[in-house]
């Protein structure tokens, strides 16, 4: 049984056992599949299909609306009957592309290159083409991330390979199936930056991933496995910079300020399909699991697919289930039912039998501190919460309330059950938009 530790202590379950041994499999898609046109950070695409349009898998349905933007492609072949307003997991509505099933599994032609030979623009290109977006969290549109104003400047590339989300364990499938797509994924970026090292930065608690990648980057002076300490947040981009490299970032800067930049295990892999492949972003591999889930597991879904289909391909729910978490524990978003579409940026989908965060009553703050011992960026978790609560946007960002990560390590060791992450990250948005306004 695996263990969540974290700055402020060490709780005795983190459920990745449920699915960690499961090889990943492939979905069946559903009769009908909803392709959002926003699926990352930046302008949304603009649909190129209209209703009655007969497109196949691999085709671009949408392409990118600016340069922080990224192109949309069927992962099925079928009719477009649509274009249908669509609740996201985070909550917003969003424009889906609607796409009928036909179930012939027509597909493009894709051409491959030896990534060796081509050029930096080219592989950027390809890279740009073929809609590869940060799959962590983020959806940042990767051609952007690794077109910083000085390549030379760029010191490290970091693959996050930690996965310290409770429950999820599509990145380590992902590094136990395809190692050596991984790294070579690693190779095609680090020829982007000349004077870049590549590190593969793993967790303790994946022995066997740690092996295989080592044995796949041996001899290879360029890259380096890096072993950290199992620790939540561990895979946040500061804590997994500073862990390896030593150098900090605040809320104001971007990981290239630091002569870093990060992509996790899935949007690597992204990257040697776009390049070495010549295949866009069509597929996630999702993790289902939880308590309530029949046979959690890890599997390879088409884009545009609702929640509910993924979770059938899992055995469905138990009888009696109480809360649906679109990702994680921690960061993920609870979710008021299953018929959601999966996007890009889709990690997994937990499944619980007791809601214990609906159970719990809040009660007025003890001062006992455990939230700023927890807190990974040393700050004050009970004060900001409450500068928050009130609306006090001034003294919130006076107080550094920008700079939280979004962990959740406070509401977790809180005792009086206060959702401190939850107020924070809502006044976080409001600063955000502001800056935006000004």
């Amino acid at each position: 049984m695996g263990v969540l530790t974290f700055l402020g202590g060490v709780h005795p379950y983190d459920g990745k056992e449920l699915s960690k041994s499961q090889p990943v499999k492939k979905v069946i898609p559903g009769d009908k599949l909803y392709y959002a046109v926003s699926q990352h950070i930046g302008a949304p695409a603009r649909p190129l299909v209209k209703r009655g349009d007969h497109v196949i898998r691999g085709q671009m349905i949408a392409e990118p609306g600016g340069f922080v933007s990224a192109p949309i492609f069927a992962s099925v072949s079928g009719d477009v009957t649509g274009i249908e307003k669509m609740r996201m997991p985070t909550g917003g509505l969003t424009d889906c592309i609607v796409v009928k099933n036909d179930h012939k599994n027509e597909e493009t032609a894709y051409t491959g290159a030896d990534w060796k030979e081509l050029s930096v623009d080219e592989i950027k290109a390809r890279i740009r083409d073929a809609g590869v977006v940060g799959m962590g969290g983020a959806g940042f549109p990767t051609h952007v991330k690794l077109s910083p104003k000085d390549a030379d400047a760029i010191d490290y590339i970091l693959v996050n390979g930690a996965e310290c989300e409770p429950y999820l364990t599509s990145d380590y499938r992902m590094m136990i199936d395809a190692p050596d797509k991984l790294v070579e994924g690693l190779r095609i970026i680090l020829k982007l930056f000349p004077k870049a090292k590549g590190l593969l930065c793993v967790e303790d608690n994946k022995p066997d991933a740690i092996k295989k990648l080592e044995a796949e980057c041996a001899g290879d002076s360029n890259i380096e496995v890096r072993t950290m300490k199992t620790k939540y947040p561990q895979g946040a981009e500061r804590m997994l910079i500073y862990a390896n490299t030593k150098r900090k970032i605040n809320s104001g800067m971007l990981p290239a300020d630091a002569g870093c930049i990060v992509d996790n295990v899935a949007t690597v892999l992204a990257v040697y399909d776009a390049v070495a492949e010549g295949k866009p972003l069509m597929d996630t591999v999702i993790t289902v699991t939880g308590d309530g889930a029949v046979s959690p597991g890890n599997f390879l879904t088409p884009s545009g697919m609702l929640f509910s289909e993924v979770i059938e391909q899992a055995g469905g729910l138990k009888e009696g289930y109480e809360k649906l978490i679109s990702g994680g524990p921690m960061m993920g978003f609870a979710v008021f039912g299953t018929n959601l579409p999966v996007v890009k940026t889709s990690s997994g989908v937990l499944c619980l039998m007791h809601d214990d965060v609906s159970a719990s009553q809040p009660s007025p703050c003890i001062n006992c501190g455990r939230c700023v011992e927890a807190c990974p960026e040393n700050l004050v978790p009970a004060r900001l919460s409450v500068y928050a609560d009130k609306g006090q946007a001034d003294i919130f960002m006076a107080n550094y309330g920008m700079e939280c990560c979004e962990c959740g390590s406070c509401s977790f060791v809180c005792p009086a059950k206060r959702q401190l992450a939850q107020s924070i990250k809502s006044m976080r948005k409001i600063c955000l938009a502001n800056r935006r306004k000004k």
